[in-house]
């Protein structure tokens, strides 16, 4: 016990944010890597850290990470592992609107545990078919009915054990699937799927309706898996949490309305200057015709922006312009700003009105992740940070021996060639200029590890910062409490990896 105690002031270190973003004599603009937090007292565990957030007014997440809409990152694969790991999946629109809303479809369909769109097939295909889906899914219990596709008549299942021994691969399905079936009748829980499967010592198990028609198809492993993940985005009906990107264009109403139809939970608006008379109109628009849709709007930066958007009804707001790793906004159009200062004053402003902000861009790292909650995000999107996993969209290719896969902005050229050219108002112009590039990056695996990575990164840092929870942090930064300092480039040099010849880094 310190038997001289002192006053706090002598031992308050460094600035508060208000300090550093609205006193600054500088009139400089700050980027994430621009500031460094102090840290705080230590008297918990990180497993104490929980990082409930909310994307919108009503909607709530366990994580606070939430993809980007963008034809390189999310569509319904993406969604579904961000909504099993507690965040959110935003499925981008540089698709028909039936394409869309079928990735929308996808992942409220998803069951935990469930495959909805098992590989199926006919009684007529050959041995060498079974060969073929084992080679490129990996699956070796596939169900077969009569036309071969799902929501048909169940008449067998094709096993390991059916084939193995089976050296005439010309020989049709029929003469050797098994045809004493064990199967789970719709509506059947997952508990009571283990139990038969328990009992039936299967592999498989194939879930009929009652016309004994295919309708999904429950694994061993899969219900083991869906164990792994507690903090899952579900809706009020159970279904996982899913979000959708639609346009400013009197054409994106029909997209709203089928999307909202196909079960979409958020929708945001996407386009890179959101304080448009466009998007004011369509939110007023969105919110008279389905006043309990969610709405994220943005792009924002400024203050004025945001109340703009705040004043037309939307329930989130999306924060970032020309901050993302691919995108060239600031230097082809001089607006912007830098994504800490950013994400600062709107969030000073948002808060006043109970709407959350989504910090979109400049996410590197996770420090970044941890900076931009400290200034009031509620959450971040993410897309170079995903980019490169196996849930994107794509597939991998190598380049002198680096396995890669395709990342590009949405205001690149090769999107807006695609439909992405609205975001930036471009629609009708006779020359596109790009806002962004695309490029490549190195495989990340799965996020089924890299997300719990990311995730302990931002848990550590609420610890080294002495708080448990987003909330309690937020309201430290407001009064003053937690302190920051801004960085040199010899203290940003000094703080990374320096000193070395080479150096590696894994995340998994």
């Amino acid at each position: 016990m310190d038997q001289h105690p002192i006053d706090d002031e002598p031992l308050r270190d460094g600035y508060s944010a208000a300090e550093v973003f609205e006193t600054s004599k500088t009139h400089s603009g700050f980027s994430y890597d621009d500031i460094i937090l102090l840290p705080g007292h230590i008297n918990f565990g990180v497993e104490e850290v929980r990082l409930p957030s909310r994307v919108s007014r009503n909607v709530v997440l366990q994580t606070p990470f939430v993809s980007s809409p963008m034809d390189t990152v999310t569509e319904a694969s993406m969604a579904i592992s961000m909504a099993l790991h507690g965040g959110l999946g935003v499925i981008h629109y540089n698709m028909s609107i039936e394409e869309q809303c079928t990735e929308v479809r996808k992942v409220k369909k998803f069951k935990n545990g469930f495959i909805t769109e098992p590989t199926v097939l006919a009684p007529e295909n050959v041995l060498a078919d079974v060969d073929i889906v084992k080679q490129q899914s990996g699956h070796s219990g596939i169900p077969i009915t009569l036309d071969g596709g799902l929501h048909s008549k169940l008449v067998g299942i094709i096993t390991k054990r059916d084939i193995d021994f089976q050296e005439d691969r010309s020989v049709r399905v029929a003469e050797v699937m098994t045809r004493d079936l064990v199967v789970a009748t719709e509506p059947v829980s997952l508990p009571e799927a283990n139990e038969l499967l328990r009992k039936s010592k299967k592999g498989k198990l194939p879930v009929v309706n009652d016309k004994f028609e295919l309708v999904s198809l429950i694994s061993r492993t899969d219900i083991a898996k869906a164990n792994d993940y507690p903090m899952s985005s579900v809706d009020s009906g159970k279904s996982l949490l899913c979000g959708a990107a639609v346009g400013t264009r009197l054409k994106d109403r029909d997209r709203f309305l089928a999307l909202v139809d196909a079960g979409a939970d958020v929708i945001v608006l996407d386009s890179s200057q959101g304080d448009s008379i466009y998007q004011r109109d369509m939110v007023t628009w969105m919110k008279a015709r389905v006043p309990s849709v969610q709405v994220v709007g943005g792009n924002v930066v400024t203050r004025r922006q945001a109340y703009h958007l705040i004043q037309a009804g939307v329930d989130g707001l999306r924060v970032g312009m020309g901050v993302g790793s691919i995108c060239t906004t600031q230097e082809v159009c001089a607006c912007g700003r830098p994504q800490a200062s950013a994400v600062y004053h709107v969030s000073r402003l948002a808060r006043r009105f109970g709407v959350p902000v989504v910090a979109d861009g400049g996410i590197g790292n996770t420090g970044h992740i941890i900076k931009a909650l400290s200034l009031g995000a509620s959450c971040v999107m993410m897309g170079s940070l995903l980019a490169g996993t196996a849930e994107t969209p794509g597939d991998y290719f190598f380049q002198d021996g680096v396995r890669l896969k395709r990342y590009r902005g949405m205001g690149s050229l090769a999107a807006m060639k695609m439909g992405s050219e609205k975001r930036y108002f471009a629609s009708d112009s006779k020359v596109m200029v790009a806002q962004g590039v695309s490029g490549t990056v190195v495989d990340k695996g799965s996020l089924n590890a890299y997300v719990p990575y990311l995730l302990t990164g931002v848990k550590h840092g609420l610890q080294d910062l002495g708080f448990k929870d987003i909330e309690s942090l937020q309201a430290a930064v407001q009064s003053g409490f937690i302190r920051m300092e801004l960085r040199s480039v010899a203290a940003q040099r000094e703080g990374d990896v320096h000193g070395l010849h080479s150096h590696s880094s894994s995340s998994s």
